[in-house]
């Protein structure tokens, strides 16, 4: 059962990319829509990062995960090495759950 599934899921990610080749020169977008897909990117994965940050399932994740993903950002931002980065965000939430937040 599992493999069907993931020989399902396989061809079906393989029929979604070769239908945007074949279909390339078919279809055609207006200049509005062309301009409003990269933003539309931009904010799924906004929204899906945002998510990840406060969220714990369906519960919030308490203050110490969204500090350290502060934290991350900020050092990213300021263009801190990765692993800079990482280790900030993840030694911030882990003083802040020692500490006793959640």
């Amino acid at each position: 059962m599992l493999i069907a599934a993931i020989i399902a899921l396989g061809a079906g990610t393989y029929a979604i990319r070769l239908s945007g080749v074949l279909l390339r020169d078919r279809l055609e977008l207006s200049p509005a829509l062309q301009r409003l897909l990269p933003m539309a990117a931009a904010a799924l994965l906004a929204a899906l990062a945002g998510t990840a940050a406060l969220m714990a399932g369906t519960e919030f994740a308490g203050v110490a995960r969204p500090a350290g993903v502060a934290v991350g950002a900020l050092l990213a931002w300021r263009k801190a090495p990765f692993v800079l980065v990482v280790v900030a965000a993840a030694a911030t939430a882990a003083l802040l759950r020692l500490a006793g937040l959640p």
